[in-house]
């Protein structure tokens, strides 16, 4: 039996709208060179898609990492670090309220304290008192200005804060690795791979691999001034699984450097020799350590750091990571977890709202997006400001449309002043709409910034009309870039050897995979032997046997949050990610579904 041409998996992108699943797609992959030519054919061909040509690209050794040379202001920012450490000055290490800057807020501070800085502290703003990064309502709560203030994960577009640092007497270095404006702020040394000026070999970098850059130039600094003569010089790799958690929940694309930075930091949280918070949070997440990938970083360690952030304060978060004892560790992280509970229910609540708002079911439908742009816009007052971003997020993977998702500026707030986050698709640059949006009507937004396929702003409430009548002009010019609906990219199909746990150990061997170097999926067609449903209908368990192999032997499959009806027939073109699943200290093969279409066969 064999399948026919419909069982080709782009032949019938209709039917998978009609289904509600994603259609499937196959990327095109370049020629192999001959440096991969001892790989497995399938792994070589995964490799060369993602931009493999040479062997050294997959050296994740420490050994191999970017120099330092090219990123602008690192001398001068480590110089003045090292003044301050050995003055023994106050050092303020101002953080974000995400992952990314909590783990370089932890970084630095362990990093300093370990280089002899007796007076380092930190402060994370807060997400509704303070806004964003470094401001000067975050420097008027401080009885007393501190020497130095260190920025991580923000800073570079902190005009004003930067200011007023500097008006108290403080001296600024920033370390940070967003886009910059026009211009920059006034601080004495800014350390950013995507200053106009830089020539590092990576502007991938987040914040906490910029602030593990700024370490190591501050210890080389102190070893040329003969500061670790009579104290002990401290190994930075020690620290290289908070970089690793930073780098994956940023979502910055994982570079050749960035690869190297998450591989050591993976093999240390895998062999325990990790921070305490760390392996408490994975105990929350019912996660196993030994078993670290980045998908855990990124699906279950980041979101519960980042929930203190939306809806606590991030402190918690840092805390968690500085925490010395298992003890202290498993109680912050049980802290964490449950302000991650509250973070899904709020989430849940305001995706319940915007479907009641728009009268559908968001189950078995969420891929078909209304047929206005105005209706991508939405709004409630009951929304939380720190969650918008999620459900923008969740909304955009739906309906594959670029979405802006407001509530007020602060919770409970009547005040008018609205916040707004919105997330977007390939072909669609969401910051560059903003720009254009703002040319077109002047003084319409208070306030944006971004990238992309990520962007905020703010506005007043009584604006939101005209900012949705806005998007929609703008949006109708670029209507050719909009999908049909969501697709699934492969790396094609795998042959019957492949089916083995070797294959799965070669794949995860050559990550870790992320963005900009995507986890390998690929598509079969298979036989699907058995179907049982799990959870209420939202997950299924699968027993299915590769169509053209009716000899091998059947393999399971789990298709989590599976359309309703699933696709009729026995036959299915199944997009999976092959996984060794552990139970019991026992490995076996299983695959993870992410979409499936019916296949027609022939004999």
């Amino acid at each position: 039996m064999t399948a026919e041409a419909k069982a080709n998996p782009e032949a019938n992108p209709r039917a998978a709208r009609l289904l509600g699943v994603a259609s499937i797609r196959r990327r095109q992959t370049p020629e192999v060179s001959d440096s991969l030519a001892h790989l497995n054919p399938r792994l070589a061909r995964v490799l060369a898609a993602r931009g493999i040509t040479q062997a050294a690209q997959l050296d994740h050794r420490l050994q191999a990492l970017l120099p330092p040379a090219g990123l602008p202001d690192l001398g001068e920012a480590a110089r003045l670090v090292s003044d301050a450490i050995e003055r023994d000055d106050s050092i303020l290490i101002v953080g974000d309220f995400d992952a990314d800057g909590a783990t370089a807020t932890a970084l630095c501070l362990r990093g300093l304290r370990a280089m002899g800085g007796e007076r380092v502290d930190f402060l994370i703003p807060d997400r509704q008192r303070h806004g964003y990064g470094l401001s000067p309502a975050l420097l008027d709560e401080l009885d007393t200005p501190p020497a130095l203030i260190l920025t991580v994960d923000n800073g570079i577009s902190a005009h004003d804060g930067v200011a007023a640092a500097k008006a108290a007497g403080s001296r600024v270095v920033v370390t940070d690795h967003h886009l910059p404006g026009d211009t920059l702020p006034a601080a004495d040394a800014i350390v950013n791979p995507n200053r106009a000026d830089a020539d590092f070999g990576s502007t991938a970098l987040a914040g906490v691999g910029v602030a593990f850059y700024l370490l190591a130039a501050v210890r080389s600094e102190l070893d040329r001034r003969g500061w670790f003569a009579t104290r002990q010089r401290p190994n930075l790799a020690n620290w290289l699984d908070l970089v690793a958690l930073g780098t994956i929940a940023d979502v910055v694309e994982l570079d050749d450097n960035n690869r190297r930075l998450v591989a050591q930091g993976l093999a240390r949280i895998r062999s325990h020799a990790c921070a305490p918070g760390i392996l408490a949070l994975f105990a929350v997440a019912g996660r196993d350590p030994r078993e670290a990938r980045s998908s855990d970083l990124g699906f279950a360690i980041g979101p519960r750091l980042n929930a203190a952030g939306r809806l606590e304060n991030m402190r918690l978060g840092v805390e968690c990571l500085l925490a010395g004892e298992a003890a202290e560790a498993r109680r912050l992280a049980g802290t964490l977890d449950q302000i991650n509970r509250q973070r899904r229910d709020v989430e849940a609540n305001m995706l319940d709202t915007v479907a009641a708002d728009l009268d559908r079911a968001m189950a078995g439908q969420g891929d078909t997006p209304p047929s206005s742009p105005a209706d991508w816009v939405r709004f409630d007052p009951g929304f939380h400001p720190g969650v918008i971003g999620i459900v923008a997020g969740r909304l955009k993977t739906r309906w594959v449309r670029p979405v802006f998702v407001f509530a007020p500026a602060e919770v409970g707030s009547n005040d008018g002043r609205l916040k707004g986050s919105g997330r977007s698709i390939p072909g669609i640059h969401l910051r560059d709409l903003l720009v254009e949006i703002d040319a077109r009507q002047p003084g319409l937004i208070d306030g944006f910034g971004g990238h992309a396929m990520a962007a905020g702003l703010s506005l007043e409430r009584t604006r939101l009309d005209a900012f949705r009548h806005a998007f929609t002009q703008v949006v109708e010019r670029h209507h050719e870039r909009l999908p049909d609906g969501r697709e699934v990219v492969t790396d094609g199909p795998l042959e019957a050897a492949d089916f083995h746990l070797n294959f799965i150990d070669a794949l995860d061997h050559q990550g870790p995979w992320g963005t900009g170097f995507p986890e390998p999926l690929f598509d079969n067609a298979f036989e699907v032997l058995e179907k049982t449903a799990l959870k209420d209908g939202k997950h299924w368990r699968l027993s299915v046997r590769l169509l053209d192999h009716p000899n091998a032997r059947p393999v399971d499959a789990i298709w989590f949050r599976a359309p309703d009806p699933l696709p009729p027939g026995r036959h299915w073109q199944i997009a999976y990610r092959p996984v060794a699943d552990s139970f019991r200290g026992r490995k076996r093969l299983k695959l993870f579904v992410e979409t499936a279409l019916p296949v027609t066969v022939s004999d």
